[in-house]
């Protein structure tokens, strides 16, 4: 059976929705914020030109979710679930990034949480790719349980490959 993708997930800090088109500008807003990708490897996604077929990535593939604060409703981040392989019974979490006022791990904990417990009922392996030098996303992964796999491959970010490794979450 095919994993939902695009489920309406809710929490108590947050609700998760599907992205739509019209969650561009809001999304950009939070994005636009370079701080936000200081230690990622697409260093420049707060720029229009390299966020918009972020976005529209995330949109063609499926899986994205709008994070949406329970409290105002206000928007602070996106997530996906995507790369979703049958015949390994696994999926990759990623692509998330969280307005900074959000930061700190009450969020992101809560919005792993709900994520891992939704797709978990049809995958029984989660994956996450961190960039290498990534710290703030390899400590948050420690945080919620993530096991790091031996390597690293590289992805093409900002214009050049880049090492990342691979954090999986089993079904327990």
């Amino acid at each position: 059976m095919a994993p939902d993708r695009q489920p309406t997930l809710t929490g108590d800090l947050v609700i998760l929705r599907p992205s739509v088109a019209e969650d561009r500008a809001p999304l950009f807003a939070v994005a636009s914020d370079p701080l936000i990708w200081e230690v990622h490897p697409a260093h420049d996604r707060w720029k229009a030109a390299v966020f918009d077929p972020f976005f529209d990535g995330g949109i063609a593939c499926g899986g994205a979710l709008t994070i949406l604060d329970k409290a105002s409703g206000a928007v602070i981040g996106s997530s996906r679930f995507d790369k979703w392989q049958p015949e390994l019974d696994q999926i990759e979490i990623g692509w998330t990034y969280l307005a900074r006022a959000c930061w700190g791990g009450a969020y992101n904990r809560e919005i792993k949480r709900l994520m891992l417990g939704h797709i978990h009922r049809f995958v029984s392996t989660v994956v996450f790719t961190v960039g290498a030098d990534n710290v703030r996303s390899r400590r948050a992964m420690a945080k919620i349980g993530g096991v790091l796999r031996p390597g690293t491959e590289g992805r093409l970010m900002a214009g050049e490959m880049k090492p990342h490794v691979i954090y999986e979450i089993r079904r327990g």
